[in-house]
């Protein structure tokens, strides 16, 4: 079939999202929230909260959850694959050169937390106050894709999803085999995993070289088979993604359509929100 006859990713606007910073310690970000139910904090890929993106929150949203999405970089609703694309790269490199070198992301140092996360779980605990139900779930993207595991430290994160998980950035098997946080929070991880039960899903491409497959390796070894891994062949991305090899599992490279990888992985992750949050399946529409 034709890449250009593939159904894509949905979009969406910011329509009916309710609007309001949170602040701690000092730091304040916008955040964007719709939904009712348990929250699940989703967080952007770079270069920030995308039409893409947006169409998953709704779908996070039609599980019965909220879906909570701090503003962390980037330009609200703003789609770098519409239009001129040289422009939307040049403008995507923009914004990922300036969040790499902002004081709360540790975008290249191993086993380290970004000082972010700090502010991320005290999001987490305004929004299980908000929202109520068992705890909450997280989705991290590229990027952000270490914060879930970083943030399933607290007990109150029930549902953490590692989608593509990208930092550190390094081209050395030292810096593949590792992820953006620190030991401590990492044992912490394990040990809930082994005592309470908690499970993590992780996504990429197997041609990702964003997120290779040794930081997977090294997640499987450290916590076991409570890591659920999703690793898929390159030609389950969709044929028009923006990448040469595929990188957005949910996102940019999603084949929306019943059946399809992309689509199957998708279902997998919403199912995982709302038995862990609401308590019974989710059944997916075409």
């Amino acid at each position: 079939m034709p890449g250009s006859a593939r159904k894509r990713a949905p979009t969406a606007t910011l329509s009916g999202f309710e609007h309001a910073p949170f602040e701690n310690a000092g730091k304040r970000y916008p955040v964007y929230r719709k939904g009712h139910g348990p929250a699940v904090i989703v967080l952007a890929e770079l270069p920030g909260i995308t039409p893409q993106l947006l169409g998953f929150a709704e779908r996070v949203v039609a599980t019965g959850c909220t879906a909570v999405l701090p503003d962390l970089f980037g330009t609200v609703g703003w789609d770098p694959w519409a239009g001129n694309k040289l422009y939307g790269w040049a403008r995507t490199l923009a914004v990922t050169a300036r969040t790499c070198v902002r004081h709360e992301f540790h975008a290249f140092a191993l086993g380290k937390t970004s000082p972010i996360v700090t502010w991320l779980r005290a999001l987490a605990a305004h929004e299980h106050a908000h929202c109520g139900g068992p705890g909450v779930g997280v989705v991290g993207m590229c990027f952000t894709g270490g914060f879930a595991l970083a943030m399933a430290s607290d007990p109150r994160v029930l549902a953490p999803v590692l989608s593509q998980p990208s930092l550190p950035f390094s081209f050395s098997h030292r810096g593949q085999h590792s992820i953006d946080c620190s030991a401590e929070d990492l044992a912490r991880v394990a040990a809930r995993c082994e005592n309470d039960g908690l499970r993590l899903i992780g996504l990429r491409f197997k041609t990702d070289r964003a997120s290779p497959a040794e930081r997977f390796r090294f997640l499987r070894e450290k916590l076991g088979e409570a890591f659920i891994a999703v690793e898929l062949p390159r030609e389950a991305g969709h044929p028009d993604g923006p990448l040469l090899d595929p990188h957005s599992v949910l996102t940019n490279d999603l084949i929306d359509e019943p059946g399809e990888p992309t689509r199957l992985a998708l279902e997998q992750v919403l199912a995982f929100f709302r038995e862990q949050l609401v308590g019974h399946a989710v059944q997916i529409t075409a």
